[in-house]
């Protein structure tokens, strides 16, 4: 491999390479900084975001250009005021030892005023965003004539926010002798369009594969019901103590709300969306980049700006349609080497879009099963026990009132004392977890959660469930584990998919596939629970109302109600006539039981 030493820089721009902490070339600088050095090419680079490729350009462009020419011989354009800023910055550094290179960063939000006075003084190398740079060249500040480097970042992305007119009009701008150079994370059919009229013979680079996502990236999905979604959300936020991510949605509006209740829920999280304002946009970025917020609610315009390299996740809270948005969103993580985590959270109607994008990724999409309570609960315990063991007793200050709380926890022995404190640490964990309903995708069998027959080969689920009801509910100790053990006892040799189970007072209610639904009901009809007899039947989905029937059911322990107001003989689960729902004031008839 490769050293920078090797590619042709001055020791001013070694020196600045050495203090940034740069050590080898990544692949991307490794083949672009050779074209831009001793060739005289077009170029199109395709790699994923966080691949080095500001560097690539960056370093030989701050070499090449001449500061004792006061034109501006190069011109950098980039979607977004956030990227804008962040290529002028890493110029800036690359430069810090080449005498007096002027850079200036142009983009809208900023005052037009200051920037035509900088541009009048002279500036080589234009950093900006197409719809700010055409007000500057029909004002007459902008001059493009002396510009021998155009080069295209992101840009994809400037096509995908619609600047491809604008782009066509800057380029028609500068001279046609010009060398032009464009970045990209995929090659559409605009981008194709854009290099066979602007560019000649265009060399080509490719990191990886052609619109394919990072490496090092992870990709798996959450097959959810719509209604659980948040839910889930909260899972895979509490299932992660160390999370650091970037969790995407389709509109400002979800952005916002889903936002709102995480940070009502005590997570540290914020919204990133483009109806805040560019102070309040840059205060939340910083605040991510600075990792004083774990969990970044965002679109995708609004994000399009913010560079991290450390991002443990990326969640799509919604699925993008077009298969380069989710590219460009699961880029954001596993960079600079790292690994990383791209999860979608997906309901039955999103199955298709999931299989283009695997098509199109030629990657296959894991699919992950909703983590249980029990499992969250330990792993936040764990970590909060690892970080108790590393942590360092530095404040002298507490020791003097170490003799106090001694003397005050003295009743207490060890196990009670770690027992209290363990509670109360985690006492949201164990009040959300410890008895909460558990979450099971719709294709999601507890007993067999790979999904896989005895053959070893995928079940083909078809995602239609059936409600069923039955006579046990919290009172009776009755949970998901002792569900999924009665079937299990039950249903010997079978493989049952169960799916969303919502636990109640007195009785439940549980999914079951359709084609085991028959089965199921007689199998359990025959069994006991505690000693006390099953009850199951199918539930009526368009009458569920189970608080309606709670307040209205008898509490004998004979009788228990279903959701449609039947009764049931706990004993033989056999439903009972059932009582009149309509009428006027009538005093129904009292049968004696013959049971």
């Amino acid at each position: 491999m490769k050293k920078f030493e090797d590619l042709g820089f001055t020791p001013g721009i070694l020196r600045a390479i050495q203090e940034l902490g740069f050590e080898e070339p990544m692949p991307v600088q490794e083949r672009v900084i050779p074209l831009m050095m001793n060739e005289e090419c077009d170029l199109i680079a395709l790699a994923q975001t966080g691949t080095g490729k500001t560097a690539a350009f960056g370093l030989p462009l701050v070499q090449m250009t001449d500061t004792e020419n006061n034109s501006t011989q190069a011109l950098i354009l980039c979607p977004t005021r956030e990227l804008c800023m962040q290529i002028t910055g890493d110029l800036t550094d690359y430069a810090r030892y080449t005498g007096k290179l002027r850079i200036l960063p142009v983009y809208g939000g900023a005052s037009i005023e200051n920037q035509v006075r900088e541009l009048k003084k002279g500036v080589h190398i234009i950093v900006a965003t197409p719809g700010r740079l055409i007000d500057l060249i029909g004002r007459g500040a902008a001059k493009l004539s002396s510009v021998t480097t155009v080069i295209l970042d992101e840009a994809d992305e400037m096509l995908n926010m619609g600047f491809l007119d604008s782009i066509n009009e800057i380029l028609e701008e500068v001279p046609e002798g010009r060398r032009t150079l464009l970045f990209s994370a995929t090659m559409s059919g605009e981008i194709a369009g854009i290099a066979s009229r602007y560019m000649t013979d265009a060399r080509e680079v490719t990191i990886g594969t052609r619109n394919a996502s990072a490496e090092n990236v992870r990709h798996g999905y959450y097959l959810v019901n719509a209604r659980d979604k948040y839910k889930v959300l909260k899972r895979i936020a509490d299932s992660e103590p160390d999370i650091y991510a970037i969790i995407f949605c389709r509109t400002r509006k979800e952005t916002q709300e889903i936002a709102s209740k995480l940070i009502a829920d005590g997570y540290n999280a914020d919204a990133l969306h483009g109806d805040l304002s560019q102070a309040q946009r840059d205060t939340v970025m910083q605040k991510f980049r600075l990792r004083n917020l774990q969990l970044l609610v965002a679109t995708d315009v609004a994000a399009r700006g913010l560079d991290v390299d450390d991002l443990t996740h990326v969640i799509n809270y919604t699925l993008p349609d077009d298969t380069e948005v989710y590219t460009h969103r699961s880029g954001r993580t596993g960079r600079a080497g790292k690994k990383g985590i791209s999860i979608s959270l997906v309901n039955t109607r999103e199955m298709q879009n999931l299989k283009q994008i695997e098509k199109k990724l030629k990657k296959s999409v894991e699919a992950i099963r909703i983590p249980t309570g029990s499992e969250i609960c330990g792993k936040q315990l764990f970590h909060w026990a690892r970080k108790l063991e590393t942590t360092a007793t530095e404040h002298q200050e507490i020791e003097k009132y170490l003799p106090v709380i001694s003397d005050k926890l003295a009743s207490l022995d060890r196990e009670e004392l770690l027992r209290r404190v363990v509670s109360l640490e985690f006492d949201r964990f164990l009040d959300d977890y410890r008895d909460g309903e558990e979450l099971f995708s719709p294709r999601e069998s507890f007993q067999d959660n790979q999904g896989r027959n005895k053959k070893g080969k995928d079940r083909d689920y078809t995602g239609n469930f059936k409600r069923l009801f039955i006579n046990l509910g919290k009172t009776d100790g009755f949970y998901p584990e002792q569900l999924i053990e009665l079937v299990n006892r039950n249903t010997q040799g079978r493989k049952i998919p169960l799916g969303k189970i919502d636990l109640l007072k007195t009785f439940s209610f549980f999914e079951v596939e359709e084609e085991y639904a028959p089965f199921l009901i007689d199998a359990l009809n025959r069994s006991k629970f505690n000693d006390r007899r099953v009850a199951v039947e199918l539930a009526q989905e368009k009458t569920d109302r189970p608080a309606e029937v709670d307040k209205g059911k008898k509490k004998t322990g004979k009788w228990t109600a279903n959701f449609d107001g039947k009764r049931r003989d706990s004993k033989r689960g056999t439903p009972a006539k059932p009582a009149r729902k309509h009428g006027k004031k009538e005093k129904r008839e009292k049968k004696k039981s013959s049971w």
